[in-house]
């Protein structure tokens, strides 16, 4: 037996081993520089546990049959390949683990891989002598654990045509001065943690066909040379911080371009339509980014087009026709409540901020739903209405839809009958019409959702069978470099589950929801014909096997939950009604506008007290100054009790702004009627030739404008200020889209916000610049509002639209989260024009988010929830109207965004 010698003895043996042969063969040869002796340096920089380079020894072996090297005719070593465990045969497989992996689905299409299937990883760093390899070719050593900066000799090398480092640990810039990769045709640094610009000497690199930076650090703007590189396949710059717009010299030398990722970053301004020139594009991935404006129909140029994601923006505009020309697409998404990163850090990757803020116009043109190929249409929650397409063509390919909470109408009965491979279909919360006609859902179906619709007829049997629609992960389908099968693998186990991908092996989870319609449950599925109003059913496909029929336990369980439900509250109901019956509602009552008996007040809501116009006008001290809470453009606001406990608040209307008692009867009474739990309650009002005034309920907290004075002066979490917040788009929302007709309020401020004691916000003055015409000045604009929160379209125009509305809410709501006013006077340091909107989005884009927010706040609060909001201020104040979100987004998006409870 040897003597055993201890590991750092054997390496330094090793290490001196190599100084003499080198020595050696330097002194022979002169100049002559073994690249055995290069390699085995190489080797020394690197660490590997598990042996990898187990057969590069000094010994007398041939180092052109080392493992991962190959060498050219003349015995120079030509290529360095060595892949760690993390490459499994996907592309983007980091790791073993499939759970990450449901984290990073969608970069890199394209980069196939031949994997060894060897497990092990090398770490350490890369040597500088590297760079003696002069006639290295191919430098490939992804997913493994090799850290720190790229040595410049490496960028040095005259003959390299592919870098590939993808999936470690690399950090630094990218070099300032590319010295000699002219012949560079791949260079693919992806998912790691390279940070700064991308320089403009990569420009010299112009036989590129693959470049991918995605998943790094990289900040600045996407360099405008890339639109000149004539055989570029495939652009990849995910998950960067990076700003600025889309070139729009991209196409014009894009004839070889097929894929295009740009998704995860700080990206804004419009698509643009020079795209439709890559005539072999067949991804376009444009996701959580700050895009506005509208999709280019130009895009529909695009025949070879396969997926299209322009999902989580500020798109608006109707979807364009011409989309229906191209003729392969199979993955449409416009909308997707799902961060493609689950919220959280991956691999170092930044966590994506964006919300969907997507606004379309219209529905989904039908040319489009004919396409052969659709696999997925995913449009959650885009604004779509009008009829809902009922053409799916031969729907053999139709796998996923997913249109729900949008305004569709129309009759739904079969029009998915006949897609076979249908197994998620999402409908819910539209107002869809017509009876299920049993053909739905398709046996094994993973998700049939119908709830929150206007549909009749009989629940459909609920079959049992398997649900052996969904991939699995054993199949040759778990190939992250096919586009189609990533989107499907990623949205059903997101929608699902809302965890990450499940191991082989597991249950999924079957859910059928037909709640909220006019459904009965059908003979053939339970006997008896029992019926509900709302019934649910879920089954799991670990009763599968079983082959029972008809009804099950989960299924009878469903049917007792809801019948129960529904008789207690029926009772509640009854109970409701015999209270209100019996006891007097000491509540404010809501009346027929009457003229008080004792003076000429039009009464709307019974405050308990007789209101008249003398004992009103005493209680303000006949309009004395000392009672003024308020004013603005539309009169002041005075203090009055009545009598004692019974305080009101009177708004004295500036005369000349009324444009005839009887309009303005009409128009108030219309008034009058509105109540919602966050406007405040106009109880009557008085007018005459010589007086008007208003009369509300009156809010010991004060106004929005003073909360923010003074909330310095003691503590505000942010669960208030999110309560006031969501509470000022609910009443907005309520404005306009459940008023008839609808009432834009034009002068959204945070003077015209109250709160009472509790921090619950009342929107007031609304209907009022309808009410006193809106050709009179107000304020200082020359039309009804204020500068700082009139939106730019109606400043310009005097079209009003609810969108002005929504940026009026925009600007208030990034001055209730931080310390600046509208017009700050701070901002006269930048140039003219520059307001609290261009102070936050110039903030943004520096990644500079918590400088917006309030020192105190900022210290206190979540993070991440914060800066969601932020995002959704901005996405209010977007230049194009058509891009904004509406208020019943703003307030979904709000209470998704609820801060966790204390």
């Amino acid at each position: 037996m040897g003597k055993h010698h201890p590991p750092l003895f054997t390496k330094t043996l090793d290490i001196f081993s190599g100084f003499l042969l080198f020595c050696f063969l330097s002194a022979v040869s002169g100049k002559v520089f073994s690249e055995k002796i290069v390699l085995l340096q190489f080797k020394q920089s690197l660490s590997d546990p598990s042996g990898l380079l187990s057969s590069w020894r000094i010994d007398g072996s041939d180092y052109c049959s080392w493992s991962g090297v190959s060498c050219d005719s003349n015995s120079r070593v030509s290529s360095i390949r060595i892949a760690g465990s993390g490459c499994n045969g996907g592309n983007h497989c980091h790791s073993s683990s499939c759970s990450e992996y449901s984290l990073v689905t969608f970069n890199g299409f394209g980069i196939g891989r031949n994997c060894s299937g060897r497990s092990g990883k090398l770490g350490g760093n890369l040597s500088p002598v590297i760079g003696k390899l002069t006639e290295l070719r191919t430098l490939s050593l992804p997913f493994n654990e090799i850290a720190n900066e790229i040595p410049s000799e490496i960028w040095g090398l005259r003959n390299l045509e592919v870098l590939d480092l993808e999936g470690n640990f690399i950090s630094g810039n990218l070099p300032h001065e590319f010295k000699g990769l002219r012949k560079l045709c791949i260079l693919n640094l992806g998912f790691n943690r390279i940070s700064g610009e991308i320089p403009i000497s990569l420009s010299k690199c112009r036989g590129l066909r693959i470049l991918n930076l995605a998943g790094n650090e990289v900040n600045g703007t996407i360099p405008e040379f890339v639109g000149t590189f004539s055989k570029l396949k495939g652009f990849y710059l995910s998950f960067n911080r990076l700003v600025g717009l889309v070139p729009y010299e991209w196409g014009t030398k894009c004839q070889n371009l097929q894929h295009i990722d740009l998704s995860g970053n700080f990206i804004k301004g419009k698509i643009p339509p020079s795209l439709g020139n890559c005539s072999r594009l067949q991804t376009l991935l444009l996701f959580s980014n700050l895009l506005d404006g509208a999709i280019p129909r130009e895009l529909g140029r695009l025949s070879r087009l396969e997926v299209l994601d322009v999902s989580r923006n500020t798109l608006g505009g109707p979807i364009p026709v011409e989309l229906g020309h191209c003729v392969r697409l199979s993955v449409l998404v416009l909308s997707s409540l799902f961060d493609p990163l689950g919220g959280e850090a991956a691999f170092g990757l930044p966590r994506s901020a964006r919300n969907d803020y997507n606004s379309f116009q219209g529905s989904i043109p039908v040319e489009i739903t004919m396409l052969p190929k659709l696999q997925i249409v995913w449009a959650p929650n885009a604004n779509l209405e009008g009829k809902f397409p009922s053409n799916w063509g031969r729907c053999h390919s139709l796998e996923m839809v997913n249109l729900a909470q949008n305004s569709f109408t129309g009759e739904f009965s079969g029009v998915f009958g006949a897609c076979k491979n249908l197994h998620f279909l999402n409908l819910s919360s539209n107002r869809l019409t017509g009876e299920l006609n049993g053909k739905l859902p398709i046996p094994g179906m993973a998700v049939f959702d119908v709830n929150e619709n206007l549909m009749s007829g009989s629940i459909p049997n609920i079959n049992d069978s398997i649900c052996s629609h969904i991939p699995s992960l054993e199949s040759d389908l778990f190939r992250c470099y096919n586009p189609s099968i990533a989107y499907l693998l990623f949205f059903t186990y997101k929608a699902c589950f809302e965890k990450p991908l499940p191991f082989s092996g597991s249950r999924f989870l079957m859910v059928h929801n037909f709640g909220v319609n006019n459904l009965t449950v059908s003979p053939s599925g339970l006997h008896g014909g029992s019926e509900s109003q709302n019934i649910s059913a879920s089954q799991s496909e670990s009763d599968s096997g079983s082959g029972k029929q008809g009804i099950n336990s989960i299924e009878v369980a469903s049917i007792v939950s809801a019948s129960a439900i529904a008789a207690v509250l029926l009772a509640l109901v009854i109970l409701f009604f015999y209270i209100r019956k019996r006891v007097p509602n000491s509540r404010v009552q809501v009346l027929e506008p009457s003229i008080s008996s004792t003076g000429e007040i039009i009464v709307f809501h019974d405050m308990g007290v007789v209101l008249t116009f003398e004992n009103v006008v005493r209680a303000t001290g006949n309009f004395n100054a000392s009672n003024c809470i308020g004013s603005g453009g539309f009169g002041a606001t005075y203090k009055a009790e009545i009598c004692p406990g019974s305080i009101v608040a009177v708004k004295r209307l500036t005369m000349e702004r009324c444009q005839g008692i009887p309009q303005f009867h009409a128009e108030i009474t219309a008034l009058g009627r509105i109540r919602h739990p966050n406007l405040i309650t106009l109880i009557g009002y008085h007018v005459s030739e010589a007086e008007m005034f208003l009369i509300y309920n009156y809010l010991p907290g004060g106004n929005l404008e003073k909360f923010i004075k003074e909330r310095a002066k003691r503590a505000v979490s942010w669960k208030i200020i999110h309560k006031i917040a969501l509470d000022i788009a609910s009443a907005l929302a309520y404005l306009h889209d459940e008023c008839n007709p609808r009432v834009l309020h034009r002068d959204v401020k945070p003077s015209n916000i109250l709160l009472d004691d509790d921090f619950k916000a009342y929107l007031s003055d609304f209907g009022l610049s309808r009410l006193l015409g809106i050709s009179e000045t107000h304020a200082t604009t020359g039309v009804a509002g204020t500068y700082g929160y009139v939106a730019p379209e109606y400043a310009l125009t005097c079209r009003v639209t609810e969108k002005a509305d929504v940026y009026s809410y925009g600007v208030l709501l990034l001055e209730l989260i931080s310390d600046k006013r509208a017009l700050d006077p701070s901002f006269a340091t930048h140039h003219d024009g520059f307001n609290i909107v261009s102070w936050a989005c110039m903030l943004l884009q520096e990644g500079q988010a918590k400088e917006v927010f309030t020192a105190g706040l900022w210290d206190v609060g979540p993070h991440d929830n914060m800066v969601d909001v932020l995002h959704l201020a901005v996405s209010c104040t977007a230049d194009s109207f058509s891009t904004r979100p509406t208020m019943k987004r703003v307030v979904q998006r709000l209470k998704q965004l609820q801060p966790p409870s204390s």
